[in-house]
């Protein structure tokens, strides 16, 4: 079983940031990097490295 990808959209919503501060934490190494899917601009993050961070900030 592959890995779930979640859109930029899904990310915000489980997360509570937004699309700024999201790519801001990313610059910072504070933030899972995300990764290339297919066409150009099109990006997504692993759901494991979204839940891990999760589970770090609520600890």
């Amino acid at each position: 079983m592959s890995e779930r990808i979640l859109r930029l959209d899904k990310v915000k919503e489980i997360t509570g940031l937004s699309r700024s501060t999201i790519y801001a934490e990313i610059s910072k190494g504070k933030f899972p990097k995300q990764v290339s899917l297919t066409g150009r601009r099109s990006v997504g993050w692993y759901q494991s490295d979204i839940a891990k961070w999760v589970d770090t900030r609520s600890k």
